[in-house]
């Protein structure tokens, strides 16, 4: 299966971010699975990344060219594909993937899971989405979205994501 990881290329998040999302690219690389991300070497994405790699995993980096002015590439991704935009990536990791985890990140990572999740909402698809609530990191966020629910923005449907506070949680859904 091709699970894609949204998440931070920040140098300045906590290790325990850091730590957890290494482990999550050990164990996708130990179940077979193939990582498809934003191609970034650092933060979030490049411990999973390292990973993966380090497990004799597969990985798939799809970025801008452009995007290594800002964050420096994976340069061990078993395939990478440069796109043109932004719009494009996302596009991209929408085709290339069967399932999305969305661990901790900043506007980027938030750009991607709304998308994501308002595709499937509008039935684009029917891939699995995980929110990976690391360190409670996704608590206000989910505190906000049962707010909009309970107020009425939302439409009642079935639940189209889940929540996972641990790794051993995101692979009994997927």
């Amino acid at each position: 299966m091709n699970i894609c990881l949204y998440g931070s290329g920040s140098r300045k998040i906590s290790e325990i971010y850091i730590n957890e999302t290494y482990k999550l690219g050990c164990e996708l690389a130990k179940r077979n699975h193939i990582l498809v991300f934003g191609g970034g070497n650092t933060g979030i994405m490049g411990a999973c990344a390292k990973g993966v790699h380090d497990n004799n995993g597969a990985s798939i980096g799809i970025a801008p060219k452009w995007i290594s002015e800002f964050e420096p590439l994976c340069e061990k991704c078993s395939e990478f594909i440069y796109v043109d935009s932004m719009n494009m990536r996302k596009e991209k990791f929408l085709e290339k993937s069967d399932a999305f985890i969305i661990s901790p990140g900043g506007i980027g990572t938030l750009d991607e899971f709304f998308e994501v999740l308002t595709l499937k909402k509008l039935k684009q698809h029917n891939k699995p989405i995980i929110i990976f609530n690391i360190n409670h990191f996704y608590d206000t966020m989910l505190k906000m979205i049962n707010e909009m629910d309970e107020q009425g923005f939302l439409y009642k449907q079935e639940e189209i994501f889940k929540v996972a506070n641990t790794i051993d949680e995101i692979f009994n859904y997927i």
